[in-house]
């Protein structure tokens, strides 16, 4: 069955919408008219959960989906501490968007109108809601704490939804100064110089230095173009290829790690997102094994994710925490001994939050001082760069003059 969006009226001529379930159009109306509900506007909603899980797979996740799926989740916490029933509080949300991602709360909603649970809801939806939060979903449900741990989840999206706009921030200009220097010095090396010095060729009997490395550089870049295009792209493909497969991705994370100033920041990056994600999990009533398990799902660094896949498992073995993270040799000590700390005084998601904040501010700091370091250091590389290609090109300008 496919999944329709309807606009009408009913028998008090009040507006109403929502969604329904029917094979075709024509059998959608049937049913809404059954109901009372005379039909202004009906369309198919693209909720397939085989179409949305392959999207999923073979396509980048939507940036800002993800952001808007956070708001969601915070102002319908919001409604329901306020007693709104859920499928109000739905109405009311839905009508603030328009276009695919309201058609995708749409679906969730009549799946919660069908006598689904919300958590079994938004697990159709994968494209909006990953594991994590709907994990937390369930166990609020369960609990009778919904609100609750709604609220808890959209403080958590929000918190790693901010680190992460900082971090990338931070990344911003370094990476603008790469590609427009790149781009610059081609552009001098094979549209501009090649000209010039053809000209200065034929005035001068010698060029000097600095003009002929110039020269030697941009013939290269300019006999040799296809070879250079076809084989960066080449080592471009090969790379992506080598990052996808298991094996590479995991050396490739084992070397990361290590990289000085660079190493240590995406170890706290992850050991505080993975901090983050059990403190909500363990706030919102989820047993340890399975928070670790979910907060494996939750890092893309494989190095992390296999370790707190074989903790989890050392735990619910009844090894101690402490002593099962200790053994992967990843987690940094202040990170196990919280974990320790945390877990025998009963306060381990409050000590987790505290651990996430320090590293989200350390995290912070070292990417400030490492755009800080950078930028210059880049600055000067550019300055060196295009200034050796003015001397280049005014050295054989002056010499020429003088012999004019």
């Amino acid at each position: 069955m496919a999944v329709f969006s309807y606009i009408g009226t009913d028998q008090t001529q009040a507006t109403v919408r929502g969604t329904v379930r029917a094979d075709t159009a024509r059998q959608a109306r049937d049913v809404l008219r059954e109901q009372g509900i005379r039909v202004r506007k009906i369309a198919e909603s693209l909720d397939q959960r085989a179409q949305i899980q392959k999207q999923a797979t073979f396509s980048l996740p939507s940036l800002g989906m993800a952001k808007q799926s956070t708001s969601v989740i915070a102002e319908l916490s919001m409604l329901l501490h306020a007693g709104v029933p859920l499928l109000d509080a739905f109405d009311t949300i839905t009508d603030q968007y328009s276009g695919r991602f309201r058609s995708a709360l749409l679906s969730v909603r009549e799946r919660v109108a069908a006598g689904e649970s919300l958590a079994s809801a938004m697990q159709s939806r994968p494209d909006l809601f990953d594991e994590t939060t709907i994990q937390m979903v369930e166990v609020g449900e369960n609990a009778g704490t919904l609100e609750t741990v709604l609220s808890q989840v959209a403080d958590f999206k929000q918190r790693q939804s901010r680190f992460t706009d900082a971090v990338t921030t931070a990344l911003v200009y370094p990476a603008f100064l790469v590609c427009f220097g790149t781009a610059a010095g081609i552009f001098l090396m094979t549209g501009v110089l090649p000209p010039l010095l053809e000209n200065l060729e034929e005035t001068l009997p010698a060029l000097p230095w600095p003009t002929r490395v110039a020269k030697r550089l941009s013939e290269t870049l300019i006999d040799y173009r296809w070879w250079w295009i076809i084989g960066t792209s080449i080592l471009a493909f090969l790379l992506a290829g080598a990052v996808k497969t298991p094996r590479w991705r995991s050396h490739l994370d084992q070397i990361v790690v290590r990289v000085p100033l660079l190493g240590p920041m995406i170890i706290k990056q992850n050991v505080s997102r993975i901090a983050m994600v059990i403190a909500t999990l363990s706030r919102s009533g989820v047993e340890l094994t399975k928070a670790f398990d979910l907060a494996a799902r939750s890092v893309r660094n494989t190095r992390f994710r296999d370790a707190l896949k074989q903790t989890g498992e050392r735990i619910a073995a009844g090894q101690e925490i402490a002593e099962a993270l200790s053994v992967d040799n990843v987690f940094p000590p202040l990170a196990i001994r919280v974990f320790s700390v945390g877990q025998e005084s009963g306060k381990l998601d409050e000590m987790l939050f505290r651990l996430a904040d320090d590293y989200d501010e350390q995290v912070k700091t070292t990417s400030a001082r490492l755009t800080a370091l950078v930028e210059p250091v880049l600055i000067l590389v550019l300055a060196v760069m295009v200034g050796f290609l003015l001397l280049a090109t005014i050295l054989p300008i002056l010499e020429a003059g003088n012999v004019l």
